[in-house]
């Protein structure tokens, strides 16, 4: 139980550090006039488009500042989950502050976006490649084992960062449902990481002990965080996390698949984020080869509104199977 103790104190002081700077972030956002400009062709969300936006900062700093304060830098896995979430949070930060700056819903273009997401995950492809804690075979989820992916692995988990981050930032559409999506996402990998650490811990492997816990700690102050963000971004929203929040979440997600070595299983247990890219792809091919429609509107969520579903019951949706999937991949793993 000791070592399950700092992530739970993780969780509880990230959850009130949150809750302070919440009611702060909004007071500024309004009187900055940082609100979220409202897509053309979503007309039903129009209501909305005076709600602050860059939300997702204040889950951001408090999540790192609880890591840091419970010794995440004396962990190098831990101070490269921090430095990949702030970099997807910077460049979220950038393409935020370009469509408030100009009162448009367009900020960084999207050869500016993917170069600067594909910069960052290069690096950490190649950290992950060279870490002794991590290297280049990952799982293999049901048959067992490993698969050594020598030169392979480093644009395979480029690619597993670029597509994280993206299928993040596209589920992020409703009140609280990206939000909502991640948790369940993150509670699910905090299992498999304190399983991890258990067995580190019996086989005395104390070094990869203390990297495992300290990860811990930033997944439990990521949730606590996420919860205080969503106690104002549930309907009806307060603030939006904006690509602030939604990118560096996706950062996230792809590193803590990768680090744990399950990036297969981050698809299971992200499969909500998955339907969301998989719905615009078919979307965007289906029109461009036929000229016709799958979905009432991409992605999936935004297709559930418009068949009469409302954002509650869609976000309830969402959570529940992301719940019934992180059981599912505990049980394969």
């Amino acid at each position: 139980m000791t070592a399950v103790v700092p992530a739970l104190i993780a969780v509880v002081a990230a959850f009130f550090l949150g809750m302070l700077a919440a009611p702060i972030f909004i007071k500024l956002a309004l009187r900055t006039r940082s609100s979220q400009t409202i897509l053309s062709y979503v007309e039903h969300h129009n209501t909305k488009k005076d709600t602050p936006t860059m939300g997702g900062s204040v889950f951001l700093l408090a999540a790192i500042a609880v890591s840091l304060l419970l010794g995440g830098v004396r962990s190098t896995l831990c101070t490269v989950m921090i430095l990949i979430f702030f970099a997807y949070g910077c460049i979220g930060f950038l393409d935020d502050f370009i469509k408030v700056k100009l009162n448009r819903n367009m900020g960084l273009r999207a050869y500016q976006k993917i170069i600067s997401q594909l910069a960052v995950a290069v690096i950490a492809a190649f950290f992950c490649a060279k870490s002794p804690y991590i290297g280049t075979a990952i799982k293999l989820p049901v048959i067992g084992g490993a698969w050594e992916m020598g030169n392979w692995y480093i644009p395979f988990a480029a690619f597993v960062f670029i597509a994280m981050s993206n299928a993040v930032n596209l589920t992020d559409g409703l009140d609280g449902l990206a939000g909502s999506t991640t948790i369940g996402y993150m509670i699910t990998f905090a299992v498999i990481i304190g399983l991890s650490l258990y067995d580190a811990i019996d086989n005395g492997n104390t070094l990869l002990a203390g990297e495992l816990q300290k990860l811990f700690v930033f997944i439990g102050a990521l949730i606590g965080s996420l919860l205080a963000f969503l106690w104002f971004n549930s309907y009806k929203a307060k603030f939006f996390m904006g690509d602030t929040g939604s990118l560096a979440l996706g950062g996230v997600a792809g590193a803590i698949a990768l680090f744990v070595r399950n990036p297969l299983i981050g698809a299971v247990v992200g499969i909500m984020y998955v339907v969301s890219c998989v719905s615009v792809v078919i979307q965007v091919a289906v029109y461009k080869l036929k000229g016709k429609r799958v979905f009432l509107m991409s992605p999936f969520h935004h297709h559930l509104e418009l068949k009469g579903y409302n954002e509650t019951k869609i976000v309830a949706f969402y959570g529940i199977v992301t719940a019934i999937a992180g059981v599912v991949s505990l049980i394969i793993i």
